[in-house]
């Protein structure tokens, strides 16, 4: 194919990517219309769930689509073969994933067969996914990865290279070796990563200049945060990219809500790692639903006295230093305006189990949850029995009580983006294993690279994973800027649920191999499975978020 007819290729894949924008655009217009007809929008989200979750996955497979074109023309277009070439399958992939995802829903929102006709049986449409979907083309991109060792040239500005290369010595050097023995056995982490991540600043991403950080006191550097975070979780997702999201959530609220004494007080220490911290706001009964906290603060002399109950606080044996959410109000109606944040100090542990008596008597427990993988953080279920907090340590003071629901949702947004990019390094380190398990391996006379079924799936998994990461830098940006705080929900569905993907198709490569416990990639397939699920699980981020934010801002129909 000419270079002109590639250059092409790029500029029909926009184009078609702007006629589906539109086109799903369209359809959350009219899902708008209908719940209208019905009340008012808030109240009938809860009737168009199924609809809603399929045009959030939709709208994400384009905003991956888009990113992936993008960095194909930015390197170049057909003077870049390689990128290029995982741009068109990705390309026509996601609008083969998006056409499903339509289809499915159309009568539901009155799509009716003219209309989705014109667009997804379109001539163009059907040739440009015939042909870039070919299994030949397919197998090209993953034999072009796999000569150029890589998944595409990075576009990250010098200094964030600089800043990648260096974790990726952490990653390779002080964390992959301890990575299998802390997940068989059931460790926490080990100082010497603890020390090693804290003494290259990396809890001191999300923290001002001022207060001793290395991100601009004007704001963030969530590039810098995002780069660092992939390059650890390539070394362990739990006991390495994990750590940075604790501080970088309780940096966000005290920044936030925080009064000047508390953020003098706490942050510099944060900045260092004294202390290592864990959020508190899970409770049993209601999961991700943060507005119905029911862990109770009541007011005291010299304080509060916490009582109730927590779970799924990752980190909270090795933390000195815990956010709680806990409902200060007595208002039964409240909801979500009778929360409020607190700062607990407390010893740490390298236990699964622990009791902390404070002197005056309260109780605060906690007992590690077993899991399928993610170990080396161990999350936690906390017992709070008459468990006192200082006055001081209120977030914000008398004037933020009550709003620690607004500080919780300030610290998220960087928890989602990290989380995005914890699963692109997980992906990476999953990738690389079973592109070099597949140059070793030898079946029926013939390595498994040689094979074209292998090609074709290392062409989609490795396009995939570099969509992600351009989706997540690209989000990283707009957060920089300000903006962004949909989008970061919206990666964090794309990237994580595309990690299972990729992860469950690299231990498929090992065969055997892969189910043995002898074999990285075993690893990094449970570790995958709770990326869905914790920062907000997949559900709750498609719905109470995304969908919300497409919904408020769509035009009805």
């Amino acid at each position: 194919m000419t270079d002109t007819l590639r250059d092409r290729a790029l500029a029909d894949g926009l184009a078609l990517h702007a006629r589906l924008d539109a086109f799903c655009d369209e359809a959350w217009g009219r899902l708008r219309g209908t719940i209208e007809q019905q009340g008012e929008l808030a109240d009938g989200l809860d009737d168009a769930q199924v609809v809603s979750y399929e045009l959030v996955f939709a709208s994400a497979e384009l905003h991956a689509m888009r990113s992936m074109l993008d960095y194909a023309i930015a390197c170049g277009g057909s003077a870049a073969p390689l990128e290029e070439t995982m741009a068109l399958a990705f390309a026509a992939d996601a609008m083969v994933k998006v056409r499903h995802r339509i289809d499915k829903v159309r009568h539901a929102v009155g799509i009716d067969s003219a209309r989705y006709c014109a667009v997804f049986e379109a001539d163009d449409l059907l040739t440009f996914c015939q042909r870039w979907l070919a299994p030949a083309h397919l197998a090209d991109a993953g034999r072009r990865i796999l000569d150029a060792g890589n998944g595409g040239r990075s576009l990250l500005p010098e200094d964030k290279q600089i800043i990648a290369a260096s974790f990726a010595r952490v990653a390779e050097e002080v964390v992959a070796p301890l990575a299998e023995r802390i997940h068989r056995e059931d460790l926490t982490i080990p100082d010497e990563i603890l020390r090693e991540i804290a003494d290259m600043g990396c809890f001191a991403l999300s923290i001002p200049e001022r207060f001793g950080g290395t991100a601009p006191d004007g704001g963030h550097d969530n590039l810098a945060m995002v780069v660092v975070t992939e390059e650890l979780s390539r070394g362990s997702l739990a006991a390495a990219g994990s750590p940075l999201t604790r501080p970088e959530i309780m940096a966000r609220a005290l920044l936030a809500g925080g009064d000047a004494e508390q953020q003098a007080r706490w942050l510099p220490g944060i900045a260092q790692g004294q202390p290592l911290c864990a959020i508190s706001v899970t409770e049993p009964d209601c999961g991700s639903d943060v507005a119905a906290v029911r862990l109770k603060a009541t007011k005291t002399d010299g304080g509060w006295l916490l009582n109730g109950a927590k779970t799924w606080c990752t980190f909270a044996g090795k933390a000195e230093l815990l956010l709680v959410l806990a409902r200060t109000s007595t208002d039964a109606d409240a909801g979500h305006r009778g929360l409020s944040l607190f700062l607990l100090e407390k010893p740490a542990t390298d236990e699964h189990a622990f009791e902390f008596r404070q002197p005056h008597g309260g109780v605060l427990s906690g007992k590690a949850i077993p899991t399928l993988g993610y170990r080396g953080m161990h999350s936690f279920t906390l017992f709070f029995d008459n468990v006192f907090v200082p006055a001081e340590n209120l977030v914000g003071g008398p004037r933020s009580e009550g709003k620690g629901f607004y500080l919780t949702m300030a610290g998220f947004a960087g928890g989602r983006l990290q989380t995005a990019a914890r699963a692109c390094g997980l992906m990476r380190a999953a990738y690389n294993a079973a592109a070099r398990y597949a140059g070793e391996r030898k079946v029926f006379g013939k390595r498994l690279a040689d094979y074209q079924l292998t090609l074709a799936k290392l062409g989609l998994l490795g396009a995939s994973l570099r969509a992600c990461q351009e989706m997540t830098y690209h989000v990283a940006r707009l957060m920089d800027e300000g903006q962004g705080q949909m989008e970061a929900s919206l990666v964090k569905l794309y990237a994580c649920r595309a990690a299972e993907y990729l992860t469950r198709e690299a231990l498929q490569i090992h065969g055997g191999m892969g189910y043995s416990e002898e074999t990285a990639v075993s690893r990094y397939f449970v570790d995958a499975r709770v990326l869905s699920i914790f920062e907000g699980a997949e559900e709750t981020l498609a719905l109470k978020v995304v969908a919300r934010e497409k919904l408020a801002t769509a035009q009805a129909r």
